[in-house]
C-alpha cells in the first residue's frame, strides 16, 4: 500500500516535472538570480539528478553522498537536460516498483563520508516523501521563478498557470 501510494503521486509529479524541464529554452540556462544560486542549467540539472537517487534509497540502508557520483551530463542545451532526466526517471520508476512496503519502514541515513548521519535518521518511507518528492518540488518552485524571472512562459501543474486564465 505505501509503495504503490508512492508509485501514484511519483507518476502524476514525473509529468509535472517532465513539463517544467521542457519549458526551458536554451537561452535562459546561464541565468542565475544571484552570485551565489545555480545557474538555471545547474537548477534543472539538479532537477533531474533527484531522480537517480530513488534506488539507494528505496534499497540500501546508507547513502554516502561522499562516494556519490553526480552526472549531471551536458548541460549546455535544455534537450540534454531532459534526455538525462527522462533516463534517471525511468530508473526511478524501476526502482519504486521493485521496493517492498515490509522494507519501507526500515531506518534509512545519509552520510557524507563518516557513519554520522548528515540529517537524522528515518523510515524509508518518511525519506522517500521528504527527501525526494518533496524536495524535489521545492526545486520545481526555484525553477518556475526562474523561469518567470527571465520572461518564459511557465507551464501549469495544478491547473491553469495565472496567464493561461487570464485569455
Amino acid at each position: 500500500m505505501i509503495v504503490q501510494s508512492l508509485l501514484g503521486e511519483f507518476l502524476h509529479e514525473a509529468e509535472n516535472t517532465r513539463k517544467l524541464l521542457n519549458a526551458i529554452p536554451d537561452d535562459a540556462l546561464d541565468w542565475k538570480p544571484s552570485e551565489t544560486s545555480w545557474t538555471t542549467g545547474q537548477l534543472a540539472s539538479h532537477i533531474a539528478e533527484i531522480y537517480n537517487w530513488y534506488d539507494v534509497t528505496l534499497h540500501q540502508d546508507v547513502f554516502d553522498m561522499a562516494t556519490y557520483k553526480y552526472d549531471k551530463g551536458d548541460i549546455s542545451k535544455a534537450s540534454n537536460i531532459v534526455a538525462k532526466f527522462e533516463e534517471n526517471v525511468k530508473k526511478a520508476q524501476e526502482s519504486l516498483e521493485a521496493a517492498k512496503d515490509e522494507n519501507m519502514m526500515n531506518e534509512w541515513k545519509m552520510t557524507m563520508g563518516s557513519d554520522e548521519p548528515v540529517f537524522p535518521v528515518m523510515p524509508r518511507a518518511i525519506v522517500a516523501r521528504g527527501f525526494l518528492m518533496n524536495h524535489l518540488y521545492h526545486h520545481r518552485g526555484e525553477m518556475i521563478v526562474y523561469l518567470r524571472s527571465t520572461g518564459n512562459k511557465v507551464p501549469g501543474l495544478y491547473g491553469p498557470t495565472y496567464e493561461e486564465s487570464m485569455r
